[in-house]
């Protein structure tokens, strides 16, 4: 799926968070002929029949009307949401609309939207979207295939990720009157057609064009002048840095089709950005902004006792979903030398106290994370067997001897003498990497340098949390410090790697593939803005990575990517933290919502709406 890098970043916004779905693959047997077909699914044929009225999850009755007002934290300069350059307001990917949508109720379909219609052959080798004659711009002009060829070049020169993600679309064509046909690189990578199938489509007359300012309009910049959109809202007012706003688009073009049944029901989405956490949690209690995904578990637990929440005007909600758990981590910068060797990164796992964390910090309400694909049938356990054990022992490349021997597994320090047992393991890794304690017992190199370790930050809730961290490595003499920065300069410095280690997240899929390669591969690691933060670069990452790009059906998928999984964890590229297997959601209690929300979302606010009657009873 393609996540935003400043969700991927942060590991949480005010609207989304980690989805954990992303679309791949087709098996239907009409779209192995190379038929049309209306949507996509790697399991069998789609849940959803053409001709469907809307998603079952849905409430197609939904009143239209009201304002649901968010937050973000830090800052915007942008609302381009397509270059490298700036930061992009939350709400400025809102005016789009993408080739085709997905389904929040299946774990890997997507539906038709700007395209109605989708073919490949049997081997993958290219796509053809049938574009929808009515389908609109927000200036009445028609989406061509044009467009959609100018996009895919547009933004791949733009931005390093979408050049990365679409690397494999080698050229693209008008095939047709409303046809567009999409050549890759390589047969056989079934992901491939859903991938460009999420390419959110742009007006190339708008983007080619004069500018508000009397300059021509560059994709490669960042820019303050709402961009020409097509989707089911447009951008509304904008105060730079602070705040931002869409307004639904009133006869938007593909408001009738059964993907968009129930769903973008509100009047006007607005975003308030505030300094940093706790200021936007005041900001809550005061009724500024109606909704937040709660991201702290000391907040979660002691912070909600306003009269708000006793009145029942805040609702305080524990939602299910099922997708997998994101890696969320300490993440190493193995570019540096000092982090090279995996026993001074395992060394680091041994030096965290979880169980100290979680009992003191956390309220005891997380569980260890222990694969980059937890809470799912993906993650890697016990020892390899069967056709797991196959690929590992048919990889080119050598991957560590623990992948075979011992399954992986967090230190755990829950009494005083693990505690102590695992602080001596560390010592002894770091000696054997090279670390010995100088005269004032500060580990040093051979050359006589110091370890020294910089925790890049972005929340100040994160400094409760790191800076024991910090103490227990300097009791083994490693001189350690957290440097706390606004979101600009840390999304900088991150898409940069300008960093030692940093707290962040991988959101991962029940159907794994391309975003792997962005994740670990050795191409990645040198591209900035990648999000291979650890700058994983290793041949046998790579070839198990194309073991899940290119598997056959569902279980050697599952075989593939937990033999990734096991040798990702062995290398130790990550110190794991912690997750919990629900959305805690705060929220005003003006809002409605469907009986049944979809098993991979919350749903939030796509398929909300205002509550008239409860709206009038919250006492503001």
């Amino acid at each position: 799926m393609a996540i935003s890098r400043r969700e991927l970043i942060k590991l949480a916004s005010a609207v989304g968070g980690f989805s954990g779905l992303k679309i791949i693959g087709i098996s239907t047997a009409a779209a192995q002929a190379g038929e049309w077909q209306h949507g996509l699914s790697l399991f069998g044929d789609v849940k959803y029949p053409t001709g469907f009225r809307h998603f079952d999850y849905v409430n197609p009755d939904a009143p239209i009307g009201g304002k649901v007002r968010l937050y973000g934290i830090g800052s915007f300069d942008s609302l381009n949401p397509f270059t490298f350059k700036g930061s992009v307001g939350s709400l400025a990917q809102w005016p789009f609309d993408a080739l085709m949508t997905r389904s929040n109720d299946e774990p890997s379909s997507e539906y038709g939207l700007v395209a109605e219609a989708v073919k490949h052959p049997e081997d993958y080798s290219q796509a053809t979207f049938r574009l929808r004659p009515e389908a609109r711009f927000h200036d009445g002009s028609p989406i061509t295939p044009e467009d959609v060829v100018w996009t895919v070049e547009a933004i791949k020169q733009a931005h390093p990720q979408y050049a990365y993600y679409y690397q494999n679309i080698a050229k693209t064509e008008q095939t047709g009157e409303r046809e567009v046909t999409f050549f890759f690189s390589e047969k056989g990578n079934r992901e491939l057609p859903q991938i460009t199938g999420q390419l959110s489509v742009l007006p190339k007359a708008w983007w080619t064009a004069t500018g508000a300012d009397g300059k021509p309009r560059d994709i490669k910049n960042s820019t303050l002048e709402a961009p020409l959109g097509s989707g089911p809202y447009q951008i509304a007012d904008v105060q730079p840095g602070r705040s931002m706003s869409v307004k639904r688009v009133a006869d938007y073009w593909a408001k009738d089709l059964p993907v968009n049944i129930g769903r973008n029901n509100f009047d006007e989405i607005s975003v308030t950005y505030f300094r940093d956490q706790t200021v936007a949690f005041e900001a809550f209690k005061a009724d500024q902004y109606d909704w937040r995904r709660e991201s702290s578990s000391k907040v979660w637990a002691t912070g909600y006792d306003f009269p708000a929440v006793e009145r029942g005007d805040v609702a305080l909600e524990k939602i299910e979903v099922k997708n997998p758990q994101a890696m969320q981590a300490y993440a190493f910068n193995s570019r540096r030398e000092k982090f090279k060797d995996p026993r001074v990164r395992r060394a680091f796992n041994f030096i965290f106290d979880f169980e100290w964390s979680n009992a003191n910090l956390f309220y005891g309400q997380y569980t260890r994370t222990t694969s980059y694909f937890d809470n799912s049938e993906l993650a890697a356990s016990e020892l390899p067997e069967g056709i797991e054990f196959e690929i590992l022992k048919g990889l080119k490349n050598p991957v560590p001897e623990e992948v075979f021997t011992t399954p992986f597994a967090n230190p755990v320090s829950d009494t005083q003498k693990n505690r102590r047992g695992n602080l001596r393991q560390a010592a002894k890794l770091l000696r054997e990497a090279g670390w010995r304690a100088n005269d004032d017992r500060v580990l040093a190199d051979p050359d006589g340098k110091p370890f020294e370790v910089e925790f890049l930050l972005y929340s100040p809730l994160f400094e409760r949390i790191t800076l024991p961290y910090v103490e227990q490595l300097e009791r083994l003499g490693i001189k350690a410090k957290v440097r706390t920065v606004d979101s600009a300069q840390y999304e900088r410095r991150v898409q940069n790697f300008d960093f030692d280690i940093i707290a962040t997240g991988w959101g991962q899929s029940l159907s794994p593939g391309n975003e792997q390669r962005n994740y670990w591969g050795s191409a990645s690691a040198a591209v900035n803005g990648s999000n291979n933060y650890a700058g994983i670069a290793d041949p046998a990452i790579d070839e198990l990575i194309d073991r899940v790009i290119y598997a056959k059906n569902r279980a050697e998928l599952v075989a593939a990517t937990r033999a990734l999984d096991r040798v990702l964890l062995a290398h130790h590229f990550v110190v794991p933290m912690w997750h919990i297997p629900y959305e805690r959601i705060a929220h005003w209690n003006r809002f409605g919502r469907p009986e049944k929300l979809p098993l991979y979302s919350v749903g939030f606010p796509s398929i909300w709406w205002w509550d008239a009657d409860k709206a009038g009873k919250v006492k503001a």
